[in-house]
């Protein structure tokens, strides 16, 4: 009896990584190629197929992540939290958290900096830790470093000079850190001691570590109550996050 080839094709193309080892046994040689045939032809004249496979399996993607990413907050609460390498700004005695994982040369975190700040400005309660992430070379490395003296020594100015680096134009470096340091009153020859006797290895460390098992792979990258929020999501969406945690103790209620 011949089988209806179109009618296979079309009913279970979506299915086809499951299906075809089966088919695979079930067809002779020239039923295969014919199967393969059909197939083609259908995906050629229904190319949204492709598409609304390709959006399946980036929304089971997402899930997946979003799943490993709350099981990893879950577990390194107090390192993401409450890590002693982090300072933080706003409100330290704020009653909901934010948790920001940057680098000063990242353009998205540059102009998201605006939308936090602009939260910060309409919410006087929220507790803003920053979360140094030096990903994009050797520059964003040594600033980092100036950084991390600079918070060692003058944890007070820390807000001033992360604000500082952040809406200052020209890409991040040592020089310009170090120049930014000097302007807030920390000497270049107590920041160069400094990074000398107690560098930064630990804290990044840490902070990849971290960024690994919550699945971070950029910047800026935010983790409010128990969710992560990669990418710069906007004023909206990082107040809707801190407003549930207030609500229910969760980013989604």
């Amino acid at each position: 009896m011949a089988l209806n080839f179109k009618m296979i094709a079309a009913t279970t193309v979506a299915l086809l990584p499951f299906m075809l080892p089966v088919a695979a046994h079930a067809l002779d040689d020239a039923q295969k190629k014919e199967f393969g045939a059909f197939i083609r032809e259908y995906l050629l004249e229904n190319p949204e197929v492709l598409v609304e496979a390709q959006q399946a399996l980036q929304e089971k993607q997402e899930t997946a992540r979003m799943k490993q990413a709350k099981v990893a907050v879950s577990s390194n609460t107090d390192k993401i939290f409450k890590s002693t390498y982090d300072v933080a700004i706003g409100n330290p005695e704020g009653d909901v958290t934010v948790v920001e994982f940057f680098d000063y040369n990242c353009g998205y975190c540059r102009r998201a900096h605006a939308d936090m700040e602009a939260v910060l400005e309409q919410d006087k309660n929220i507790r803003y830790v920053l979360k140094e992430f030096p990903i994009l070379g050797p520059d964003s490395e040594a600033a980092h470093k100036v950084s991390d003296a600079f918070r060692k020594l003058s944890p007070e100015k820390y807000g001033d000079f992360f604000r500082a680096m952040m809406t200052s134009e020209g890409r991040a470096s040592e020089e310009s850190a170090i120049a930014i340091a000097s302007d807030l009153g920390v000497s270049e020859e107590k920041i160069r001691a400094k990074m000398a006797e107690s560098p930064n290895t630990a804290s990044v460390e840490e902070t990849y570590r971290l960024a690994a098992d919550l699945g971070i792979t950029g910047t800026p990258s935010y983790v409010i109550g128990d969710e992560m929020l990669p990418g710069a999501v906007g004023t909206a969406a990082l107040s809707e996050k801190l407003g549930n945690v207030r609500s229910c103790g969760q980013a989604t209620c």
